[in-house]
């Protein structure tokens, strides 16, 4: 098979071609829109000419008098409303040893009952795992893939106690970008699994020598597949590079909520994309071999949840419900998609490259037990690493976001570990990764 990397032109050729593609899916998509609304409009004008009575009020229009049913249905009051959680609840969930199954809040001089959806056995766990992981910083989430709710949320800061990591966007996302740069290629560029590609020097480096078109004599064969199980930046930038480009790279990282708010029960910064300004900037963005992109734990758990639930993002929940002093119910979670970033079948393909990890890749030694042991044979594994250090070269970020599929969708988990390292080398995320996978899946 041919080895793919085209001439630099081609990704500006592909970009118009890919704006032309998107308007159109637009365009058709509001056509059902267009159609269906004048087709209400006139049959309801048909309907009260025939009848000859006029509409007893306008649609949209309250009622002067509600009946009383709909009133005693009503259980979620202005005082509790999704957008006002974050605020309510910041002063309640300060630190992570605040997380539990059920935790109480007073408002006005009223006290109230909130479940949760942590799993609390698991939350202890992660906790004590955190402290003993001699890190600089750490902060691990487990996530249901399928519904979003939060089984765990914890993290460690020896500088700053009492502060939520998770939610926090102040890490380089590294080499977990590459899920994003994936997607773009299997999606935008016509990419398959695959695809022959190649490089020249290390998989692990990145130099202006490694983004060379031409195949030379000491150029290695890889495929996409390869590539990103072992997180290979040369072959990475070169598709960021030559057929991506700015424009497709910032569409898909927007299509994964970077730039761009997280609805979540309590406040989440937003993840960073900048768009690059020039060639090598689109290799380094693309392989994520770059200091710029940033992302919070909480994010990198629900880009792995939008490749296991078929390419749908589910919208994260911590609060179950709410309660008065009297249990009466004030507020009740709707669980719900976040955003669909990708179809299903880039879901399917990029699921494949995740497991792909675990079995030859980057976490094949630290997941060895997983693939070897039968009482893990009904599971399936998938991970996606990364490692960069800051701009000082003070600290190494070390990251992990793996799934565990189990028979039983609702019992399995999406994991995001992150790790920060000082001059002493701590746990490293993918350890840390395992020991929480493996006790999940001891305790079903």
């Amino acid at each position: 098979m041919k080895s793919r990397h085209l001439p630099a032109p081609r990704w500006r050729q592909n970009q118009d071609l890919f704006k032309r593609n998107q308007r159109r899916k637009r365009q058709l998509k509001r056509l059902p829109f267009y159609i269906l609304i004048p087709g209400i409009f006139f049959g309801t004008l048909v309907f009260y000419w025939l009848s000859g009575s006029p509409p007893a009020e306008m649609p949209g229009r309250p009622t002067a008098n509600p009946p009383a049913d709909n009133a005693r249905m009503h259980i979620w009051p202005e005082d509790f409303s999704r957008d006002d959680l974050a605020g309510l609840l910041q002063n309640s969930f300060t630190s992570s040893r605040n997380f539990s199954a059920r935790v109480t809040f007073e408002k006005n001089g009223t006290s109230f009952d909130i479940q949760t959806t942590i799993d609390e056995n698991l939350q202890k766990y992660v906790t004590r795992l955190l402290g003993w992981s001699r890190t600089h910083q750490a902060a691990v989430v487990v996530i249901n893939p399928y519904d979003g709710r939060i089984l765990s949320m914890s993290s460690r800061d020896r500088q700053t106690k009492g502060t939520n990591l998770c939610v926090r966007a102040d890490f380089p996302a590294a080499s977990l970008f590459k899920i994003v740069s994936a997607s773009a290629a299997l999606e935008a560029a016509g990419y398959t699994p695959d695809q022959s590609l190649h490089y020249t020097g290390s998989r692990y480096t990145l130099y202006r020598y490694q983004l060379k078109t031409a195949e030379g004599r000491y150029s290695v064969r890889t495929t996409l597949r390869k590539a990103f199980a072992v997180s290979n930046n040369a072959v990475f930038g070169k598709i960021g590079m030559y057929d991506l480009g700015p424009a497709v790279l910032a569409d898909y990282a927007d299509r994964f909520r970077f730039n761009r708010p997280i609805p979540f029960d309590l406040p989440v910064t937003a993840s960073t994309f900048v768009v690059p300004e020039n060639d090598f900037g689109l290799a380094e963005v693309s392989s994520g071999f770059n200091k710029k992109t940033l992302v919070s734990p909480l994010h990198a758990a629900l880009i792995v949840s939008a490749v296991v639930n078929n390419g749908r993002m589910a919208s994260p929940w911590l609060v179950s419900t709410i309660a008065d002093r009297d249990k009466r119910l004030l507020y009740r979670a709707r669980p719900g998609a976040l955003t669909r970033p990708i179809d299903r079948d880039t879901a399917r393909e990029l699921k494949l490259m995740m497991q792909d990890g675990v079995r030859y890749g980057t976490t094949r030694t630290a997941f060895r037990e997983f693939r070897q042991s039968k009482k893990f044979e009904a599971v399936h594994f998938g991970s996606k690493t990364g490692t960069i250090n800051d701009r000082g070269d003070r600290f190494k970020y070390d990251w992990i976001a793996a799934f565990a599929l189990t028979p039983k969708p609702s019992e399995s988990i999406c994991v995001a570990v992150l790790a920060v390292h000082g001059k002493l080398l701590g746990t490293r995320a993918v350890e840390m990764a395992g020991a929480v996978i493996r006790y999940h899946l001891s305790s079903l």
